[in-house]
This record gives structure tokens, sequence and C-alpha cells, in this order.
């Protein structure tokens, strides 16, 4: 049976994470330990705020390696905001900070081209391969919706699942094996965002 478990670590809003995923009838429950991973199928990690200060609560929580080997064992992982540019090497917004870095690339802050900052609200994003199961019974182009003034630079393209363009074509989002993570927030992203965690939860344990 599938149990989704979302990682507070006090950084987020994570009560719209547990709705959203209650929502679809899944069972979610908030994640405050490593013990608690114990009986959990699909590790969601959200986030909101600072790269360095979101990293360091992971690890005073003993969280942060137990998340790593979640990662390395190919169990299903979804990424979100913060909790998306985490699974990075480092961050431009912390400079020293160590990211978790299941893929490599860096967190990289949006240049001043005259538009607003951060990127706020709905935006379409470009999947790089629609036979993901990731996009099934989702449109070629979905609006989703987004809110972050840094954006992740992977090292290789190949873990590039979508992009969006804002001030310059960005990594929207990220796959390897069964690991998802998305810039945009899908809890806040309506019939879209809900269909996506329905494709998450969907990938077998």
């Amino acid at each position: 049976m599938t149990k989704v478990g979302i990682v507070d670590y006090g950084r987020g809003n994570l009560r719209s994470v547990e709705n959203a995923f209650l929502a679809i009838g899944a069972e979610a429950k908030l994640i405050t330990t490593a013990e608690e991973l114990d009986g959990i199928t699909h590790l969601v990690v959200p986030g909101q705020g600072e790269f360095g200060d979101c990293a360091a609560h992971l690890k005073q929580q003993g969280l942060f390696d137990p998340i790593r080997q979640w990662a390395a064992a190919n169990k299903p992982y979804l990424g979100i905001c913060v909790g998306y540019q985490l699974i990075f090497d480092s961050g431009e917004e912390s400079p020293g900070a160590e990211g978790l870095g299941i893929i490599a690339g860096e967190v990289k802050k949006f240049p001043q081209v005259g538009l607003k900052i951060p990127h706020m609200g709905w935006n379409t994003i470009t999947p790089s391969d629609l036979a993901h199961p990731i996009w099934n019974e989702l449109p070629t182009d979905p609006y989703f919706y987004f809110v972050h003034s840094y954006y992740p630079e992977p090292a290789s393209q190949d873990d590039v699942a979508a992009t969006c363009d804002y001030a310059l074509p960005f990594a929207a989002a990220v796959t390897r094996g069964k690991l998802i993570a998305t810039q945009f927030h899908p809890e806040k992203s309506q019939h879209n965002g809900l269909q996506l965690l329905r494709n998450f939860v969907a990938i077998e344990a």
C-alpha cells in the first residue's frame, strides 16, 4: 500500500502539500525523524526559504543522510521548490553550504534583465519527454505555479525533465530513476498539480 511521507523540517507550507495528497486519496503523513521513514513508500521533500538554512535544519533533525540514502536506493522521491534545489551540490544563495548532492549541479540566482524577481505566478513548462509517466494525462505545455529567485542548473542535460523560460531557459524539473523534483509547486497548481501528484504516487515503490 502506498504511504507518502512529507519531510517536515520547519520550512515550507507543509499542510498544503499534505492536503493535496489527501485530495487525491493518498495516505500521507509528516516526517520529522529518520525513524519515521519506516513504512513509507514515497518520500516528499518540500521547502521554502533559504538554501543553507533548509540544509542545516535537515542535518539538525538527522534527516540529511537518510534522504540521500533514500534517493541512492532509487525509491520514489519528490522534491518541491527548495526541496528541489537541495538535491544539487551547492547554491549561490548560501556559499559554502552543502546540498544533498544527489544530482550534480548548482543553484543560481536569476540575472537582472528587467523582470521581477522572484519569479512568481503561473508559467508554462515544456517537458523534455512527454512519454515519461510523470506527465501522464497532462497537457503538452502545462501551466504550474512558481515562487522563486534561484534556479538549478544541472551539470547534465540528461537529468532535465522540463524547462521553463523566465529571464532565461531553466530546468523547471528533473528526473532520475524514481526521483522527480520540481521548481514549481504542484500543491498550488490546481488540476495540473494534482495530476502530477497522482502520477508520482503511481510510481511503483
